[in-house]
């Protein structure tokens, strides 16, 4: 059985600030390899999704939070859900957006014209 004491050292082992550094320093290149990579493809989607809001008219306070929806949406792009399982989710996430205020046919025009994603099928 483990102890406390050999735990609590295990621990520490685990969180020591050189410990930590060292593998920050060496990980720090991929990291940003990983994010200069990522960066173009999130400011076109969310340009995309600024212009479908300026399109319907959304204000600019209300603008965040449907980046947020895109932002969402664009995870679960990048987590590669497609076909009706992301339809589905989207359609879940329009619930809960909707539910926070935001309107409907704006959301669902994000789905569809910036992620080309369709209505899920109703039985």
């Amino acid at each position: 059985m483990i102890g406390a004491t050999y735990r609590a050292n295990a621990y520490d082992l685990k969180v020591n600030g050189v410990r930590l550094l060292a593998d920050l320093t060496a990980a720090w290149p991929g990291m940003q390899a990983s994010f200069a990579a990522v960066v173009p493809m999130m400011t076109a989607m969310e340009l995309s999704v600024k212009q479908v809001c300026d399109g319907a008219g959304v204000t600019t306070i209300e603008i965040p939070f449907y980046l947020a929806f895109g932002r969402e949406m664009w995870k679960k792009t990048r987590q590669d859900i497609s076909g009706e399982t992301l339809a589905l989710w989207a359609a879940m996430s329009i619930v809960k957006w909707t539910a926070r205020g935001l309107t409907g046919a704006v959301l669902q025009a994000i789905r569809t014209d910036v992620f080309n994603v369709v209505a899920p099928v109703v039985p």
